[in-house]
């Protein structure tokens, strides 16, 4: 009898002792689980206290290299820096009023207002980056001198740059226009043309692609390097650095109404406007891009 007593006493402090075992593991591995779980979620907050990411549209030259060259210093300072690139006019303004991006980098505060103007949005500017001098390139004809009597001008048809494009035609002697004509000239406002030349209205993405059928081209900055051109080596004339066109057709970073304060973009315009993004425009596009204060 004694002998069944010890052993069933035995028998339960066995169970007891493994139990007990079992309890003290599942508490030590909950308490790990815990730890592991805390860590966790501090160092995922801490990543996203430290890291977002800013979404840019842009045209892919120069403005898209632009960018590229900041990435690793918008990484620097927390932001990673997303670059959605378009090739013509239109959408990235479009994707930017939708809130598709977070700003948009492509265009001059004119052309802007206009856009605005035309299609009822709130796009404004945050910043005015560089200055890209507008050019007349030789087509068919090498030579400004040589310009025959009906020779062909292509210029951008969007109101803007048309402006522009004539307004530097008329500048190197070409075309006289109407003294209140400005900013919005037309080809309608041209009142002197001693050559009788023949304007050429095109999409600007599609000035550069009528050099073999045009005398002279007339081309933004972005499209002219696009197409292998260098206003400072290529062009037959162009707006000068201290003009005030330098001053009115500055490219910009655009954002919707009311992001302008936005920490992160204020970051970018930093960035952009810093000493290494300076020189590195300065370096990579010799002239036919001009950094701006």
């Amino acid at each position: 009898m004694k002998k069944r007593i010890a052993f069933v006493l035995g028998a339960a402090l066995l169970v007891a002792a493994i139990t007990g075992c079992g309890s003290s593991t599942k508490e030590t591995a909950k308490e790990t689980t815990k730890e592991t779980t805390a860590e966790t979620t501090a160092e995922t907050t801490a990543a996203t206290e430290t890291s977002s990411k800013l979404v840019v549209a842009a045209s892919p030259t120069p403005h898209a290299e632009i960018l590229n060259a900041a990435k690793e210093l918008m990484a620097e300072k927390g932001i990673e820096l997303e670059i959605v690139e378009f090739t013509d006019y239109v959408q990235p303004n479009k994707v930017l009023d939708a809130g598709d991006v977070d700003a948009n980098y492509f265009q001059h505060l004119p052309y802007l207002e206009d856009f605005n103007a035309e299609q009822g949005t709130k796009i404004i500017s945050a910043a005015a980056i560089h200055y890209e001098p507008l050019g007349i390139y030789p087509g068919k004809t090498a030579s400004l001198d040589d310009i025959q009597d009906g020779a062909e001008i292509a210029v951008p048809n969007d109101a803007t740059n048309e402006a522009r494009a004539l307004l530097l035609l008329e500048a190197n002697g070409i075309i006289t226009l109407k003294a209140d004509a400005g900013l919005h000239a037309t080809a309608n406002d041209i009142e002197g043309n001693p050559h009788n030349v023949k304007i050429v209205e095109l999409a600007a993405e599609q000035v550069a692609r009528s050099a073999q059928d045009a005398d002279f081209l007339v081309l933004n900055g972005n499209y002219a390097l696009q197409a292998n051109f260098n206003v400072e080596t290529d062009a037959l004339a162009k707006e000068e650095a201290d003009s005030e066109a330098a001053k009115t057709y500055g490219n910009i970073i655009a954002v919707r109404e009311g992001d302008e304060t936005r920490e992160d973009i204020q970051t970018l315009i930093e960035v952009l406007k810093s000493d290494e993004i300076k020189t590195f425009i300065e370096s990579t596009y010799e002239g036919a891009v001009l950094p701006l204060d």
